[in-house]
């Protein structure tokens, strides 16, 4: 059996890194993808061995400094876990070989995403990319070879579903601030909490976000939303969100479909542009709801307050009300109040540039 230990190094000269297309081989689990170099331990190798041999044998290159940058951790539910010790590397000597594991070329780092490439790949790149300093990350895989899980340091990451302009899935997954930063269209649920009054008006629930959220911090915003996570669909999504914001215990059959919304818009928050493109399905939710009976997720919302609809409309026009709506998305609510409404090919889109 081979090690369940590896290493994998990519190799820098002039902004470009020596990747591997892995074309040679048939039965290679990374067959047609594109990787740095490296590859399982033999018995009594170091990490470091194991590294100046794997160069050695796979570009004829010996390597004189390198970096340690990080563990990572492979999980997948048809193949024994593996510990992969990530390296860098930009001094070396000798002349580039041949390689019986497929195809070396020097490739600019910014045309690596380009590459056919494992999506958690993508992750360690961008790691190494912002100079991270060592990391312990832990990527997990379905049969099909598709993502579903990553913990960065311990620490859980949300991972969404890339989508086609008509908002279906690729195929591919990606880290969320990965997605922001480059402003992949991705899939959230919008859920607005209403009551109908006996005066004929409707008051409507509004969030008012953490101080600490990486967008929009302190405005006023949807009674509840939150992006999917990869793989789930948006009725488990809208259960998920307004449970964990909102503490509101709901069913897929409490919320009312009322059309998809397209937004876009991008600002500079933290010292970082912030880019969000994302297609939503947005709900009514109209079941009785108690404020002082809510448990909110104090790392999400710091508050919420029921306002008269026709306030908030007027606020968000003249803007003295510090919210993050999208002004056609909420003049649905009012269209989904009317009698004779059909939510069938509504889908709205609104794009910013602030």
């Amino acid at each position: 059996m081979k090690s369940p230990m590896t290493t994998l190094c990519y190799i820098e000269q002039d902004d470009r890194y020596l990747m591997l297309h892995r074309v040679s081989k048939e039965n290679d689990i990374n067959k047609d993808k594109w990787i740095g170099v490296g590859g399982h331990f033999e018995p009594g190798e170091s990490p470091e061995e194991c590294l100046l041999r794997e160069v050695k044998e796979e570009t004829g290159l010996t390597l004189f400094a390198y970096r340690f940058r990080g563990i990572v951790t492979f999980c997948s539910e048809d193949a024994p876990t593996e510990y992969m010790c990530l390296y860098t590397a930009d001094a070396f000597e000798g002349s580039l070989t041949s390689c019986d594991e497929g195809t070396l070329q020097w490739i600019e780092k910014d045309k690596i995403e380009s590459l056919n490439l494992w999506d958690g790949d993508v992750l360690f790149l961008d790691l190494l990319r912002r100079e991270v300093p060592f990391f312990s990350l832990k990527l997990s895989y379905k049969k099909d070879g598709t993502w579903y899980r990553a913990a960065l340091d311990g620490k859980e990451l949300e991972l969404f579903d890339i989508c086609k302009p008509d908002g279906t899935p690729t195929g591919h997954v990606k880290e969320r601030s990965m997605v922001h930063r480059s402003g992949d269209f991705h899939r959230t649920v919008h859920m607005w909490v209403i009551r109908r009054r006996e005066d004929g008006g409707v008051d409507v629930l509004l969030q008012k976000r953490s101080k600490k959220k990486d967008s929009y911090p302190g405005h006023y915003d949807i009674s509840s939303a939150g992006h999917m996570h990869a793989g789930d669909s948006y009725e488990v999504s809208a259960v998920r969100e307004i449970g964990e914001e909102l503490g509101i215990a709901a069913k897929p059959e409490d919320f009312r479909f009322i059309g998809f919304h397209e937004g876009y818009f991008e600002k500079e928050f933290w010292g970082e542009m912030f880019v969000d493109h994302e297609i939503s399905a947005v709900y009514l939710y109209e079941k009785p709801v108690k404020i002082e009976e809510l448990d909110l997720q104090e790392s999400e919302v710091e508050e919420v307050i029921f306002m008269d609809y026709e306030e908030i409309l007027q606020g968000i026009k003249e803007n003295s009300l510090p919210n993050c709506i999208y002004p056609e998305e909420f003049g649905l609510i009012k269209k989904a109040l009317e009698p004779d409404f059909n939510p069938e090919g509504i889908r709205i889109k609104e794009k910013y540039f602030i």
